[in-house]
């Protein structure tokens, strides 16, 4: 809602930057898609890496009672 409120203020201030940027927030998120994808993926295998590494721990700590 903040964000839309900001973005009615810029458009009475300076309407034309306020179009411009309508027209090329979508052409930015999708540019950015990928990285977002990449930073997922590197976020998931660094995840699955230290869960594998913890493993041998937690086969050995057994049960808890």
């Amino acid at each position: 809602m903040a964000g839309f409120l900001l973005w009615l203020l810029l458009l009475v201030f300076c309407w034309p930057l306020a179009l411009l940027a309508l027209v090329l927030y979508p052409i930015v998120w999708l540019l950015l898609l990928p990285l977002r994808l990449v930073g997922i993926t590197v976020t998931a295998v660094f995840a699955f890496l230290g869960a594998l590494m913890m493993l041998p721990a937690r086969v050995l700590r057994g049960r808890p009672a």
